[in-house]
């Protein structure tokens, strides 16, 4: 081993004199290698210490042949330079520059920036010797010189360690060495101590456990062990420590008992892990939240204009309630026009207020008939082409029949009967209209009705079980033909279960209206809670826990994935924090308020099935297709127009061929799946750890044959990212407008037997706005959901990847990856033929907004398009 050589005070940033870069180093100094100081001057009479510096993280590099060839051509110590690219937390500051030159002048402690490679074949380690780096600044990063010596019998580097103490946080971007090696680092380095031991990482080129070079199989083993920790002691925010934990942190008891909040994961509540540090202080959750303070200028600006447009959201609205009154949203904003029955001067006059502040203009995306609530042809077009179009299902058996216990809930039957609905069939009978796939049902009554009471007693908060039935026209268009509204029979009225259907009057028409609004309340918090929390944030989270706990950077299939789960953990805990949270944002703008997290809790113990994930598999389950070979994507869709599978499946087809091509290459036989120790480890601990509570379900998919990694993969990049585009950034356009898609609601429909019935039938405009959320509350959640639907300024899209580097040497995925980008683009121009083809009138025509939700790329903010690469939101 050769003697240690330390980088000395790496980021003091000084002007070389030879040249207009600032250096890297202090040039007039050198490195006593007896005494392990750093001393300066020509006759170097004393000896001075470096002050502190970062543990630097060590990443994989590309180690090609090229290397050696350098190497051998050249007798005695080579010379090599490396270029080492790094980005701090206020990068660009002169007056952080001044500081660390200051600091590093005067500071008392030891420190230095040692760098070792390891060989591919042996377990010696070298350490190199840097000398007389300069550095460049560029717009957003800076690069550094280092001149190395080594021996040129050293052979290919494998490994790369660097151990560093500084007082400052810094992000490593890449080491290159002579433009052939290359380290993609991409890893924020935290203040360590004296004593902290080194980061390891290996060289970029993908090799499965078995092809591991002999002198790299102990560290490979040495690093997923210290990654997964013993789950003992106490941890700081820098251990790299990945594990599993219930979601235990939601509540606040000290707060008092309405904060306290039950445990989800085991015992009577199953629920997916979250990922923590345990047995600990200083959780990983502690360690996410320092992450989220790392944030460069582009995205601060961001952060910012969106928190600025948050306040205003808040603000600006009491103050208008304080002025107008808090009576509703619109006759505070124009109190006269309330009598005068013209809906568009209402929308004008929120408009004129308002159109100086786009986060308060909530009236995007919607008609402007739609000021008491969506017509039935957008209540309709929303269920295949909105924010939530994955909940409905075709109409398997009528009347609707429930699962529940009737000796708790009520009988089973639905109220729902044929001659409800016979009239409006278009001459065919119920049974007829649906085996020809005419008939559709949204049903959330199994799911509600368990909470329907507590919901209830809770002030401002009123709900119904609901249940929807839909026709599909000759036109392609769902049209609402019935909604069953059910309370359970402790609050029943005249009757716990009420059947309405499209009006014949003028009571009726404000019923029906009110029904939509209570289904559309309904849907807002499925889509939530369930469909966007549950079944992507949370129940895809365990996979990429147990992925670095795990897979090897080395491992082809941690490279797969890696920007695939590049923010998911960071934003769950965000979440934890602010939105799921006793008293978070989630609790307080949707229906189930307390009872949000339990609601999900619930969903995922009687309905979640990973190998039901996918999108083929989800509209085969809902009867929204059937498997048909002689049709593309072998799927026949029940309903031609119906964009969200339309457009999902042109991702989904593009994913399965990237990952198809991707395993295939390195598993052509069953056999290294089988025997892929760390593949293994990764499926068997994301199911019997990471969803331990449904781990004996027999309907986990096995692990034995590339195909059978192709889907498990192709589902979980799915789920992060077509899936989640569509929940997340539709959120601000289809639900900022609060009649056409209310959070809660504040009334149920009045009875005959009510007291306010006359004050229904007197003023049922009134009525109907009363029973919305308030005018502050509906500006306050207009203002959530614009800042949560933006995409930040850095964000990747698929068929983008930064990592291109680490398949160098293998053309077959360097072409996959490249076909991926141009199916991509190809996908964005097809969308938008789509979306102007009259013939598609859920997505075109008069009224009809274009579905963009999956078209792949996207601007900064709040655009309504764009699929990211990883869960961002």
């Amino acid at each position: 081993m050769a003697a240690a050589t330390v980088l000395a005070n790496p980021f003091t940033l000084r002007k070389n004199s030879s040249s207009a870069r600032l250096s890297l180093f202090h040039t007039n100094g050198y490195y006593h290698q007896r005494t392990h100081k750093f001393a300066y001057g020509p006759s170097l009479p004393k000896m001075r210490p470096i002050r502190r510096t970062t543990c630097m993280t060590l990443v994989a590099a590309p180690v090609l042949n090229g290397v050696q060839g350098i190497m051998q051509e050249k007798s005695g110590m080579v010379d090599l330079t490396a270029l080492v690219k790094v980005k701090f937390s206020k990068a660009g500051s002169v007056k952080e520059l001044i500081r660390r030159s200051v600091e590093a002048a005067t500071s008392s402690v030891e420190g230095g920036v040692v760098l070792r490679l390891k060989r591919r074949r042996q377990s010696l380690v070298r350490k190199l010797c840097c000398t007389g780096p300069s550095s460049k600044a560029e717009a957003e990063h800076r690069t550094y010189e280092v001149n190395f010596k080594i021996d040129p019998n050293f052979g290919l580097p494998g490994a790369i360690y660097v151990h560093s103490r500084h007082q400052d946080e810094f992000f490593l971007m890449s080491v290159s060495v002579e433009g052939i090696v290359h380290f993609a680092c991409r890893s924020w380095i935290q203040p360590l101590t004296v004593d902290s031991e080194s980061r390891v990482f290996f060289c970029d080129k993908a090799c499965l456990p078995s092809q591991t070079p002999t002198g790299l199989i102990e560290l490979r083993q040495r690093e997923l062990k210290d990654l997964r920790g013993d789950g003992k002691g106490l941890r700081l925010p820098s251990d790299r420590i990945y594990d599993y934990d219930v979601y235990n942190d939601l509540g606040n008891p000290d707060k008092g008992t309405d904060y306290a909040r039950p445990t989800l994961g085991g015992g009577n509540n199953p629920y997916p892990r979250r990922c923590v540090c345990r047995v600990s202080t200083e959780s990983f959750t502690t360690s996410i939240r320092s992450q989220r303070r790392r944030i460069r200028g582009a995205e601060k600006e961001f952060m910012s204009h969106g928190r600025k447009n948050a306040i205003l959201g808040n603000i600006i609205p009491l103050l208008i309630a304080k002025i107008f009154g808090e009576k509703n949203f619109y006759v505070a904003v124009d109190a006269d026009n309330q009598h005068k029955n013209k809906s568009k001067m209402t929308i004008v006059s929120l408009d004129k207020l308002l159109d100086k502040n786009p986060i308060l203009k909530i009236l995007s995306n919607i008609q402007e008939d739609a000021i008491w609530g969506l017509p039935d042809d957008e209540f309709g077009r929303r269920v295949l082409a909105g924010v939530n179009p994955v909940s409905i299902e075709k109409l398997k058996v009528f009347p609707p029949v429930s699962k529940l216990d009737p000796s708790i809930y009520g009988p089973q039957e639905s109220a729902l009967k044929e001659e409800h609905i016979v009239s409006l069939l278009e001459g065919m009978s119920v049974q007829q209209a649906m085996d020809e796939d005419k008939l559709f049902i949204l049903d959330y009554h199994d799911i509600y009705l368990p909470y329907v009471e507590r919901i209830n007693s809770i002030e401002g908060r009123k709900t119904y079980a609901t249940r929807t039935i839909f026709f599909l026209t000759p036109y392609g268009s769902l049209k609402p033909i019935a909604i069953e509204l059910s309370l359970p029979l402790a609050e029943q009225r005249a009757s716990s279960k009420l059947v309405l259907t499209p009006p014949t009057d003028g009571t009726a028409y404000w019923l029906w209206q009110l029904g939509k609004e209570h289904v559309c309340s309904n849907d807002a918090a499925i889509q939530t809670l369930i469909n966007h929390w549950l079944r992507i944030h949370a129940s895809m989270e365990p996979f990429f826990i147990a992925a670095h706990r795990n897979l090897s950077v080395m491992h082809p299939i941690f490279k797969l994935l890696h920007p695939h789960m590049r923010y998911i953990m960071k934003t769950n805990s965000f979440s934890r924090d602010i939105l799921i949270n006793a008293g978070g944002m989630i609790e307080t703008f949707h229906a189930p308020a307390k009872y949000c997290m339990e609601f999900s809790c619930s969903a995922y113990r009687d309905w979640w099935r990973f190998d039901l994930e996918g999108l083929p598999a989800d509209l085969i389950r809902r009867g929204m297709a059937v498997p048909d070979s002689t049709y593309p994507y072998g799927l026949r869709l029940n309903i031609d127009d119906y964009p969200y599978a339309q457009d999902g499946l042109l991702i989904w087809s593009a994913i399965e061929n990237l990952v198809t091509k991707y395993v295939n290459h390195y598993y052509p036989e069953a056999i290294l799946v089988q025997d892929d120790t760390e593949l293994q480890a990764w499926y068997n601990e994301s199911v019997n750890k990471g969803h331990a509570d449904l781990s004996n379900a027999a309907w986990w998919p096995k692990l034995s044959t590339p195909k059978d990694l192709i889907n498990i993969l192709t589902t979980i990049i799915w789920t992060v990212t077509g899936q989640h585009a569509v929940m997340n950034f539709g959120q601000h356009p289809y639900g900022a407008y609060i009649p056409a898609r209310p959070p809660f609601m504040r009334r149920l429909l009045p009875s005959e037997n009510d007291p306010d019935y006359e004050h229904f039938l007197a003023n049922p405009r009134e009525y109907f706005l009363s029973s919305l959320p308030t005018f502050t509350q509906a500006a306050q959640f207009a203002a959530i959901l614009h800042t949560g639907s933006g995409h930040s300024p850095d964000e990747e899209y698929i068929g983008e990847r930064n990592d291109l580097s680490s398949w160098a040497s293998e053309p077959e995925i360097l072409e996959a990856f490249y076909e991926f980008s141009l199916d991509t683009k190809a996908i964005a121009q097809e969308i938008a033929r789509r979306n102007s083809d009259p013939r598609l009138r859920n997505r075109c025509g008069a009224g009809a907004f274009p579905f963009e939700l999956l078209i792949p790329s996207s601007g900064s903010g709040t655009t309504s398009r764009g699929v990211p690469n990883s869960v961002t939101a």
